[in-house]
């Protein structure tokens, strides 16, 4: 590394499958930007959201703290103003901190530590999705329209939010490349694709042939199904109209071609980076906020422990790192020391409080360095009806829930997590360690009464909050193109020759 604090750029996908992208070994992904950083980078093959749904996740992974620590208990759920952030710490340290993107803030502080956010959010910032554990099926819930609605289209309003979001970032970049501040930087780009609908422009879809695109490899009849992966399937409204075998084939095409367009706004970011020079003291950090099933078990989106949605993609690159693949337990509340120690807090000094997650720098930049921690995830949302709790230590995963069995999968030997062991008696000592560390880490009974009253506060709320003059929190952002503009208190030549990147005098 560079004797300089280095920059930070860190690309947050939504809902974007591990096993999607070509550097983590899949056949048909083309996905080349993401995985030329993988090629340049150090790429975490067992990584896991601590909370599979997007605003527990991202609230988790921004504070370092496991969702149920800060009250993240689903998308409706306020994030306090009051837990500190990787962004506040960044910020601390003398990081300029920038957001553009979606980070689906819920609640009246939609900035969270970051000194500047550039676009609004795509999802409203009030209660409007607070989970209710009484439902059946929320309003808000998907439907079968993912799939009578998927295929190609020219625009949607999710391609229209990410092209946005992709030109705000890179002219961010040549805003910092030509800056006066002498703080290193930190830019946050957070994409809402490949998360569904399963659409996408022609051109990605081309890039895959259609009968090469393959089927669930576990089709998990309703019949075989657990009650939490049956309770989805009537919140999605496929029980009793599940997709067809053409169907899931579009869907899974449409949702490759989405990941193919993320990856192309990969690669217009590194670009700037590249032709600004910026990239030779840049880490890049690449992750998501959950994966998704695809069908994988009959199952489809996220809020499932399947290593499909709760196995996610991280990879960390700079040029002075060396390529490399661990194959330790890490998660995303482990982002916040990480970008720490990135920062030069190699102590963690400057935490004001404990947190969940353990720096990833020394796995990063030394191959000799290993880790051995459980990695803990929690749904707490919709459909769960009481705490639903995942640990998983070196290739074992436990799932405990107190109203549905419990679950024990060895992904070593049973890597599609077909063969519950929960009974096997060869699995005892697995399983007794493993619930033993759900029982240390939470307390089961008051969490679920945690929720259940936070649950009922909200939805009084947002029943009374829609009465009446209607006030949002959603994000207002300047108008960024102004700075660049000429005003009347300006003269044209001082204006037109300021802020000139590498400007070069061609030689005759």
């Amino acid at each position: 590394m560079t004797n300089s604090r280095p920059n930070i750029l860190v690309i947050q996908a939504d809902q974007l499958a591990a096993n999607a992208i070509g550097a983590y070994q899949n056949p048909i992904a083309s996905t080349p930007y993401m995985d030329s950083l993988a090629a340049n980078g150090v790429i975490f093959d067992s990584a896991y959201t601590n909370f599979p749904l997007c605003a527990p996740s991202r609230f988790s992974m921004m504070a370092g703290q496991l969702a149920s620590t800060i009250g993240a208990y689903d998308n409706g759920a306020e994030f306090p103003s009051s837990i500190p952030t990787f962004a506040h710490y960044l910020r601390n340290l003398d990081y300029q901190t920038c957001l553009v993107g979606k980070m689906h803030f819920v609640g009246a502080d939609q900035l969270h530590g970051f000194e500047q956010r550039l676009t609004t959010d795509i999802y409203p910032g009030d209660f409007g999705w607070t989970g209710d554990w009484t439902e059946v099926r929320p309003s808000f819930a998907n439907d079968t329209v993912t799939f009578t609605n998927a295929g190609t289209c020219l625009r949607n309003v999710q391609l229209e939010y990410d092209d946005e979001v992709c030109h705000r970032a890179r002219r961010k970049i040549y805003d910092l490349a030509r800056g006066n501040d002498e703080r290193p930087f930190m830019l946050f780009t957070s994409f809402t694709h490949p998360h569904d609908p399963f659409q996408c422009r022609p051109e990605h879809w081309d890039r895959y042939r259609h009968d090469d695109v393959e089927m669930p490899e576990v089709n998990t009849a309703q019949a075989d199904m657990d009650p939490y992966s049956l309770r989805l399937m009537a919140q999605y409204a496929l029980k009793d109209n599940p997709p067809g075998e053409e169907q899931v084939r579009v869907a899974r095409h449409a949702y490759y071609g989405s990941v193919s367009y993320v990856d192309d706004l990969v690669g217009q970011l590194l670009a700037v980076l590249k032709e600004t020079g910026l990239h030779e003291n840049t880490v890049v950090l690449l992750t998501t906020d959950h994966g998704e099933m695809l069908g994988e078990h009959g199952l489809w989106y996220k809020k499932s422990f399947f290593e499909e949605a709760c196995r996610i993609p991280l990879i960390i690159s700079h040029p002075q790192l060396d390529h490399r693949r661990v194959g330790a337990n890490v998660s995303l509340v482990d982002l916040l020391p990480t970008l720490l120690e990135i920062a030069g807090d190699r102590e963690q000094s400057s935490l004001v409080e404990p947190v969940a997650g353990h720096s990833l720098w020394g796995l990063a930049t030394d191959s000799t360095s290993s880790r051995d921690y459980p990695v803990y995830a929690e749904n707490l949302a919709e459909g769960s009806t009481t705490p639903l709790l995942m640990v998983k230590q070196g290739q074992v995963k436990y799932v405990y829930s107190a109203v549905d069995p419990e679950q024990l999968f060895d992904l070593a030997k049973d890597p599609h997590e077909q063969v519950n062991q929960i009974d096997n008696p060869e699995y005892g000592d697995e399983r007794e360690t493993l619930s033993g560390l759900v029982q240390q880490q939470w307390d089961v009974e008051t969490l679920a009464s945690d929720v259940f009253a936070s649950q009922r506060r909200r939805l009084f709320l947002r029943e009374a909050l829609a009465r009446g003059r209607l006030q949002d929190w959603d994000y207002k952002p300047v108008d960024e193109l102004e700075q660049h503009c000429l005003r009347a208190d300006r003269i044209y030549s001082q204006w037109a020759y300021q802020d000139i990147l590498d400007y070069r005098f061609p030689k005759t």
